[in-house]
This record gives structure tokens, C-alpha cells and sequence, in this order.
């Protein structure tokens, strides 16, 4: 009796002892850990809902619910056309109230000829606001290097557009249109007591200066010199010039100023008429 009560015993310490040593090594592996399971099906719940949300949003805007039905002009033009920016509007403008590119139809309105700055807004719910600046051309200008003809406008700058308006010639190297604008209002003023309009102006690649005046007298400034400005120069032959033509009646062609103290004419047949000072006084030409 005593046997058969033993093995009972000995068998439950044999249990005992192989559950105790489970216990002792507990699982560790990734499927066995359901905090951080819970937290992975989360986030992928998270960037699910989000990736949803997203294209539901981007199928929602691109339906034809917000079409653009007409571009606001907010600026009334005076050079551009109706059809250029019909045209523009056309090329430029693609998708609805939210998908349609602000700078790709701003960059279109821009490249029309006589368009300085553009500028494009929304206006809810089915129209964009268009304003443009327009350029102001105050002169034409040929490029010396290259020949190429643009235009000037009031800021100094050079575009290309065609126009027909009774404006200034100016000649010079490129780059050089802003610095012909500022010497353009410069010498207009200082003409003005001889009731004659400066019409063109020409820097040469030597930075010498030339005059063209409505009547046909063309007057060589020459270049800057500390020691006889060109202001200098031109006033010079402003003050003496009423006083020359009552002397001389004859059509003069040109008025050389390239001297340190006075200037030389040349009639229209090419010979020169007078000089002061006198002949020995080439040497001094600028």
C-alpha cells in the first residue's frame, strides 16, 4: 500500500517541477507581446484612415463640382488686347476653383507683349481676379553689340512689343538702358531753352555720348571727363547757340563738342564751317 501511495507523490513533484520551469522562461518573441501588437494595428489603422481621408479629398476637389467659369480683369488694359488674354486664359488655365496653378497662369498673363507684372487670385466660388501692370514705353532702343530693336519703359527696363507711338531713338551696348533713360531726362531739361526736343540718344561701346534734336542737328558729347564734363560742355553750347545761328544761315548738320573749350560745326555738305577754338585745338577731342 505504501508503494502505490509513493508514485502518486512522486509523480506530482515530477509536474511540479516541469511547471515551475516553465514559469521560469516565459516567452519573449513579437506575436507573444499584445501591448505592442495593439499599438502596431493602430498605427496602421492611423495611416490607413489618413491615406482614405487624403484620396477622398483629392477625388472630391477634382470633381466638376467647382468649375472656373470667367477671369475678373481688376485693371483695365490700355496696350494688351482682349483676345491675349482670352488666349492666355485658355493656354494657362486647367482645373477647377482649388486645383488650377496660381503661378503657371501668372507666369502665361506675364509673357503677353506689353504686360510688366501680373498678378492672379481666386474669388470664390467660380472666377480668378486678374491684375496686370503694364509696361509704359518712353523710347526705342537698338541694341549697338547686336542691332536688335526693343523698347524702354519708365523704369529703364527693355521688352519687346510693337508700337507706332512718337517716341526717342536710343542706341547703346547692352544693359546700358537705364543709364540712357536717366542722361535722356538730364539733357531734355537742359535743351529746353532752345525749344528743341531731344529725339535720340547713342552711347557708343567707349561710353561716348551723341545727341540727335527734332530739327536734324546731331551734337557729339564725347565721354566723361573730369576736367570738361559733359553738362559743362552741352550748357556751353547751349549759351551760344541762339547767338550762332543769327550768324550762320545755313543748315548745320553737326555740332562737334569733343573740345575743351568749344565745339565745331559741319554744314550738310561735310565741310567744317567754324571751330573754337581753332584748328591746333583737335588735340583736345574727347
Amino acid at each position: 500500500m505504501a508503494e502505490v501511495r509513493a508514485r502518486p507523490a512522486s509523480l506530482r513533484s515530477a509536474r511540479a517541477a516541469a511547471g515551475g520551469g516553465a514559469r521560469a522562461r516565459p516567452e519573449t518573441g513579437l506575436w507573444h507581446r499584445p501591448a505592442l501588437l495593439h499599438l502596431a494595428a493602430d498605427l496602421l489603422m492611423l495611416v490607413a484612415a489618413i491615406g482614405l481621408g487624403w484620396a477622398l479629398v483629392i477625388w472630391f476637389v477634382s470633381r466638376p463640382l467647382f468649375p472656373l467659369r470667367e477671369v475678373v480683369v481688376l485693371t483695365p488694359p490700355a496696350q494688351v488686347t482682349e483676345a491675349q488674354l482670352e488666349y492666355a486664359a485658355r493656354v494657362a488655365i486647367d482645373g477647377n476653383f482649388f486645383t488650377v496653378d496660381l503661378e503657371s497662369a501668372r507666369a502665361a498673363f506675364e509673357k503677353l507683349p506689353w504686360v510688366r507684372r501680373a498678378e492672379v487670385r481666386r474669388r470664390w466660388p467660380d472666377a480668378l481676379e486678374l491684375r496686370i501692370e503694364e509696361h509704359e514705353a518712353v523710347a526705342y532702343w537698338t541694341v549697338s553689340d547686336s542691332g536688335d530693336a526693343r523698347l524702354v519703359n519708365r523704369q529703364g527696363e527693355v521688352f519687346v512689343a510693337a508700337s507706332e507711338a512718337d517716341m526717342p531713338q536710343f542706341d547703346g551696348p547692352q544693359g546700358s538702358s537705364g543709364w540712357l533713360l536717366a542722361r535722356f531726362g538730364e539733357f531734355s531739361a537742359m535743351l529746353q531753352p532752345l525749344g528743341l526736343r531731344l529725339v535720340g540718344l547713342a552711347l557708343s561701346a567707349r561710353e561716348a555720348w551723341q545727341l540727335r534734336l527734332d530739327n536734324g542737328l546731331v551734337i557729339m558729347l564725347g565721354r566723361e571727363q573730369d576736367k570738361s564734363p559733359l553738362a559743362e560742355r552741352l550748357q556751353r553750347f547751349i549759351a551760344v547757340w541762339p547767338r550762332v545761328r543769327e550768324q550762320i544761315d545755313i543748315d548745320i548738320k553737326v555740332a562737334d563738342l569733343r573740345y575743351p573749350g568749344g565745339f565745331a560745326l559741319t554744314p550738310a555738305d561735310g565741310t567744317v564751317l567754324l571751330q573754337t577754338p581753332p584748328p591746333s585745338g583737335r588735340k583736345g577731342k574727347q
